[in-house]
């Protein structure tokens, strides 16, 4: 069971730092705060996930070849191939739910479908590398340092957030697809305090942006942008 815990622990803490770096990223070319993740919080799951497959992988061939650098290869190159095959099915079945890319690589070098390319790839063996031979040793020597109890109590703390944050995410997210494919259905209003209402989600995907374009009253990105120039107007109102 401590095995458990513990997995989950560097599954967690993974996650964070995968939102912390997509958040930074996010926020510094854009030149404003952007919570980049699907969940309302601070995590990003793909990476935990992603952390915890090349942790396990790389676990399994180090007991099979015994030569460092073998091991060394033959783990990056397997965490390359593993973190490409889950960004490209999230980002399938995200498309297959919302009938619209969230991220799109279409304009780089080596791209498949648009949902993974060569350079992001080649980003996922580097950040490997540096999870395997920097980050997890330390990491996982302070987890192994808790005492069991502690652990346990943190542990079902974090899985209940997880489960309300995700089952409130996925929530919304099926709200806001009912809402792009049924626009027809819903008074202007209601359309606007819908798409205002899930902003984040836009901001955080910039993509998502392209829904119901071109479409008189529905179009995303020209709701959004009307919201931030009246937010701008008031803001400065304010101080005149």
């Amino acid at each position: 069971m401590g095995g458990y815990v513990d997995y989950f622990l560097f599954f967690t803490f993974y996650s964070f730092c995968g939102w912390v770096l997509e958040t930074s990223f996010a926020s510094i070319k854009r030149k404003m705060f952007i919570n980049r993740g699907f969940l309302a919080g601070f995590f990003s799951p793909i990476y935990g996930f992603g952390a915890i497959l090349v942790e396990l992988s790389s676990r399994r061939i180090a007991a099979v070849f015994e030569h460092n650098i073998t091991s060394l290869i033959i783990s990056i190159l397997l965490a390359v191939i593993l973190a490409t095959a889950l960004e490209y099915i999230t980002g399938l079945i995200l498309e297959k739910i919302f009938n619209c890319k969230w991220w799109d690589y279409s304009d780089k070098f080596a791209n498949i479908h648009g949902y993974i390319s060569l350079q992001y790839s080649l980003i996922w063996g580097f950040l490997a590398f540096v999870l395997l031979y920097a980050v997890h040793p330390l990491v996982s020597e302070i987890i192994f340092s808790i005492p069991a109890s502690v652990k346990g109590y943190v542990g079902i703390i974090f899985f209940v957030y997880f489960l309300a944050d995700t089952a409130k995410s996925v929530y919304n997210a099926l709200d806001l697809r009912e809402v792009i494919v049924n626009y027809a259905n819903l008074p202007e209003n209601k359309y606007y305090e819908k798409i205002l209402r899930y902003k984040r989600l836009f901001l955080a995907f910039p993509r998502l942006l392209a829904l119901n374009a071109s479409i008189i009253n529905r179009d995303v990105r020209s709701i959004l942008n009307d919201r931030f120039d009246k937010i701008k107007i008031d803001f400065k109102n304010k101080f005149q």
